[in-house]
């Protein structure tokens, strides 16, 4: 920590030292004409917008002023943006604090009026000297534009919606893919997990866990970390989703060699007011509905939603598994359950605009929810060939979860254009509870009772909270120049308890078993700081980073009482970890670029604890405390063409090589909950290296004016070697690939069909089971909440398609609205099969999740905004919502 605090010490010096040596700091905003006019920017221009036909003043016009500005950093004067009104209720508009000299060119634009531009001045020349000119001077300081008249624009009058500018579903940044979703037909309504199904590149499982490149990403919102889980994260407020490949050092750096999701949830500040309100239903009887509003006047600027999601999902599945022991035996079981609930989800933000270059922002959301799970199972047992019986499991829980999150920021706009520093502080915390019930029943093959029936119950709970600080400073140090710099603290203390019971048939109460039982507690930290420097020579654009990170763990395992029962603590020492970015602007449509980061996956805490965790007496989890981090060197090389309106096409091939792979492998050993007996156990190792490499492609483009399709194909190799105590060394190599495609369809006006599906060819179990993720947990889900590492085993083919058809409907006053009908893998293909093996068993599994289920929504926007501000170009006034006001 005090390495941290010294390091925020050197950045606050060399920003103060920045700014103090910034000509001009001093000395006022500078006029039309410069430094040396600055004594007379004394210059007032008003005047009123009125309608052609009535001659009425017209409200909520966008009045911008541009003029002659001196350049403090190429000491030239330059072209710059003095100012933007939003005209009142009577159309009245008002510039002040302009130079006297030279000319301004105004620009007005409003919803269904055509654009106004004019040039305008004060008419005074340079004073020659004498006291008379400065008279006559003063007296044209102030100067009436009078009525300027806007006519009406017959195309586009009184039926223009957000429509009319919608953003391009892909975009290409430096370092990211954007892909916009407000346009995903088969999003609405749902979470977050099925909006990811149609995003090019990424996978999603049947439990919701998300791959990208065979690897699990680290989740953002908003551009940081978070302990929500994408099925508590609603459709409808997401704005967009950023696929961050290879992170460059601005980044945490753990989180392996999966990179960042990132998912940017709405928020606007629009001059006005704007909203909407959407409702639906599924074809299990599930509703959902939410809104939201935005409210800008002035310095203010309020942003809130809300959302309620029921839930019922229905699956099944059959695992078959052989044990290959002394004494051979087959264990069959089929499953069939039903998980019923509801998540709720409020998120509130509010912007105060001190000036025009400070900004304080907070935001705050809450979500809780509550399911229900029903899940029934027939296990038949076989021993050298012969049934010998089977059992009946019937379990029946009930899981709560809440989560809290709210985040300060602040940020200062230096005089120069990009010039700023920001601060935030993150305070995420979630906690959830659980309840289940177990009825384990044997019988004979004649289907008689065989024994007592076994009654377990569990009682769990756990807590995560999160405290992020973070510090990011930016200088462009002139027009191909910048430096960026920052640092960030992360502490996360994370408690779980389950208590685990056993029915007593001769007391009749459930006593609890200690062996199967667990409490714990552990608290972990990341510091880490970071610098950027991008320039750009002719065609080529370079940017490089260097950062800086160490972490620690701390874990306390506890007893009954809650007393300290064992102890420890891993220290990662300092690593650097390296970023570089380079890109050829081959033409005005064609980029070229080749990048290289370094990432860690320290292990988490769960796969450190040297304790065994017999939660599950059929799959005996236990960590390592001796892992070490895994690392791993990323290399990308892009190529985008943007080879015609509409259309684009990006080709990216990757490869990555990781050391010290975290991965899991089983083996047997003593049972101590049965004295005399043997079960398998789960653990973690390093296996020796592993890599993978590949192409990607992704095409959008237009067929013709009624027909958009997004293609995407991924081909990879994955190859993972690793030495395990006990058993042959292992070689796992895999080639493998995906598609995706998405079409839409506009059948007429207003009516569009969206038709997407994807197709996953064999591939092995994804790679990297380390804890960059940073995800909350809890209430007993030691190892669960995501894919593991599989050295043993792999996933088997499958395939599905979606579609969803929608009718949009615009009025007048910017009021627009759409009903979507949408159904889910229509033809009941997505069949989720895996094999995996080992010395002792193979086993294979088949899974389904929710087929054909049919979704009806309907959504109603509404507001009064100014629709020019979706052209507007990085300016001041852009970033501060559209309203530059002089001071």
């Amino acid at each position: 920590m005090r390495k941290f605090l010294g390091l925020m010490a050197f950045f606050a010096m060399f920003f103060t030292t920045t700014t103090a040596q910034m000509p001009g700091m001093m000395g006022g905003r500078g006029g039309a004409n410069g430094a040396a006019g600055q004594n007379l920017n004394i210059g007032h221009f008003y005047g009123k917008i009125v309608d052609s036909k009535t001659n009425k003043g017209v409200e909520g016009v966008t009045v911008q002023l541009r003029g002659n500005k001196f350049d403090t950093v190429t000491k030239k004067m330059k072209e710059a943006i003095l100012g933007t009104i939003i005209t009142k209720a009577n159309g009245d508009f008002s510039f002040e604090n302009l130079s006297l000299f030279g000319n301004f060119k105004l620009n007005a634009t409003a919803l269904a009026y055509k654009t106004v531009d004019q040039t305008i001045s004060f008419g005074i020349k340079m004073p020659t000297g004498g006291g008379g000119n400065m008279q006559q001077m003063l007296g044209m300081a102030d100067k009436d534009l009078g009525n300027i008249k806007m006519e009406e624009d017959a195309t586009n009058l009184g039926n223009v919606t957000v429509t009319a500018s919608t953003k391009p579903q892909f975009e290409l940044g430096i370092d990211r893919k954007i892909f916009n979703v407000d346009k995903n037909l088969m999003g609405s309504g749902q979470t977050a997990t099925e909006l990811m199904r149609n995003i090019p590149a990424l996978n999603v499982d049947i439990d919701g866990n998300v791959t990208l490149r065979n690897a699990a990403p680290t989740l953002f919102i908003d551009g940081r970390p978070t302990t929500i889980t994408l099925d508590q994260i609603p459709s409808d407020i997401i704005d967009r989703v950023e696929l961050i490949t290879n992170p460059s050092a601005k980044y945490d750096a753990s989180g392996g060699n999966a990179g960042i999701l990132n998912i940017v949830l709405k928020k606007n500040k629009k001059v006005g007011y704007n909203g909407g309100i959407r409702a639906g239903v599924d074809s299990r009887g599930m509703f959902n509905g939410g809104g939201d509003i935005n409210i800008r006047q002035n310095k203010l600027n309020f942003t809130g939603s809300g959302v309620i999601n029921q839930r019922k999902s229905i699956s099944e599945g059959i695992t078959d598994r052989n044990n290959i022991l002394a004494t051979p035996s087959n264990i069959y079981n089929v499953q069939n359950s039903t998980n019923t609930g509801y998540f709720a989800f409020i998120r509130g933000g509010l912007d105060y605009f001190v000036d025009n270059r400070n900004t304080i922002s907070f935001t705050a959301n809450y979500n809780r929810g509550q399911f229900d799970n029903d899940q029934t199972q027939r296990v038949d047992s076989t021993i050298k060939g012969a049934k010998t019986s089977y059992s009946n499991i019937g379990t029946q829980s009930t899981a709560n979860f809440k989560n809290l999150g709210t985040q300060l920021s602040y940020k200062h706009n230096f005089m120069k254009n990009g010039h700023n520093i920001s601060s935030d502080y993150n305070f995420n915390s979630s906690s959830n509870d659980n309840l289940s019930n177990i009825d384990n029943t044997t019988f004979n093959l004649d289907g008689t009772q065989k024994g007592i029936p076994l009654l377990q119950r569990g009682i769990g709970s756990g807590s995560t909270t999160n405290h992020t600080f973070q510090i990011d400073y930016e200088n462009p140090l002139a027009d191909d120049k910048k430096f960026e710099a920052g640092g960030r603290v992360a502490i996360r203390d994370f408690n779980n308890q389950l208590n685990q019971f056993r029915f007593n048939q001769a007391t009749g109460e459930y006593q609890i078993v200690p062996l199967i039982s667990s409490r714990y507690k552990y608290t972990d930290a990341v510091y880490a700081a970071y610098s950027t420097y991008s320039f750009k020579v002719n065609k080529w654009s370079y940017q490089l980073g260097l950062r800086a990170e160490s972490s620690n763990y701390s874990g306390t395992l506890l007893n009954s009482k809650g007393a300290d029962s064992a102890t420890f603590s891993v220290k990662f020492p300092l690593s650097l970890f390296p970023s570089a970015f380079i890109t050829y602007k081959i033409d005005e449509k064609q980029d070229f670029q080749i990048n290289y980061s370094r990432r860690v996956n320290r292990p988490n805490f769960f796969q450190l604890m040297p304790f065994p965790d017999y939660s599950d007496p059929q799959n005996i989890n236990m960590g390592n405390a001796g892992l070490k981090p895994e690392f791993t060197n990323s290399f990308e090389m892009s190529w985008n063409n943007a080879y015609k309106k509409g259309s684009n096409f990006l080709a990216t091939a990757f490869f990555k090589h990781s050391t010290n792979l975290i991965t899991r492998y089983v083996y047997r050993d003593a049972n101590a909950l049965i004295p005399g007996d043997s079960a398998f156990f789960s653990t973690f190792i390093n296996a020796n290296s592993a890599q993978s490499f590949g192409l990607e492609l992704t095409n959008k483009t237009s067929i013709n004016s009624w027909w958009e399709m997004t293609t995407n194909l991924n081909i990879f190799n994955s190859r993972i070697n690793a030495t395990v105590p006990g058993q042959p060394d292992l070689v796992q190599e895999q080639w493998s690939w995906f598609a995706k495609m998405n079409n839409t369809f506009k059948v007429a006006k207003g009516l569009s069909i969206q038709l997407s599906g994807d197709y996953q060819a064999r591939t092995v179990l994804p790679q990297g089971g380390g804890g960059g993720g940073r995800g909350g947990g809890g209430g007993g889900m030691m190892f669960g909440g995501g894919p593991q590492s599989g050295a043993q085993g792999y996933n088997l083919p499958r395939y599905g398609v979606d579609l969803a058809i929608r009718k949009e409907f615009t009025w007048k006053n910017g009021r627009s609205g759409n009903l979507t009908l949408s159904m889910n893998d229509i033809f009941r293909t997505q069949l989720f099969q895996s094999y995996s093996e080992s010395s002792f068993f193979n086993q294979t599994n088949q899974r389904r999740r929710d087929p054909q289920v049919l979704r009806l929504n309907f959504s109603y926007r509404f507001g009064k905004f100014d629709a020019s501000l979706f052209k507007r170009k990085n300016t001041k006034a852009d970033q501060s919502g559209g309203m530059d006001m002089m001071q």
